[in-house]
């Protein structure tokens, strides 16, 4: 099935305030945190841990992501979804310098979000 992420092995994600979808090289969901597993029951929710991820989306969608991780490229958007905001931040990560798969993390942000320039002094 691919290499399996570490990430769950960490308690405090399982229950984090944030969506933790993990998948292999080939696109298979091979963890799912609480968050996720509840955002996605309908689906099916825990249940899609074996599945393929691009089975997850309809077109144009799955389209889409299956280019982004094909090139290992970084995708993040917002959208609304049941009258909440969210961020969505998919990208490909890696496990000692080899590509390992891909992690979508999805949270909840507020309608008026706080930008702090840094750069300026």
């Amino acid at each position: 099935m691919g290499i399996v992420s570490p990430i769950m092995k960490n308690a405090w994600v399982k229950e984090a305030p944030l969506a933790v979808t993990v998948c292999d090289p080939e696109g298979v969901i091979t963890e799912m945190n609480d968050r996720a597993a509840g955002t996605f029951a309908a689906s099916g929710g825990g249940a899609l841990v074996g599945t393929n991820v691009l089975d997850c989306h309809p077109e144009p969608a799955r389209t889409k992501l299956g280019e982004i991780m094909a090139g290992k490229r970084t995708n993040v958007y917002t959208i609304r979804k049941d009258g909440r905001r969210k961020l969505i931040f998919q990208s490909p990560w890696s496990l000692d310098g080899r590509y390992a798969g891909y992690i979508e993390l999805s949270l909840e942000i507020p309608e008026s979000l706080p930008h702090f320039d840094r750069d300026i002094t």
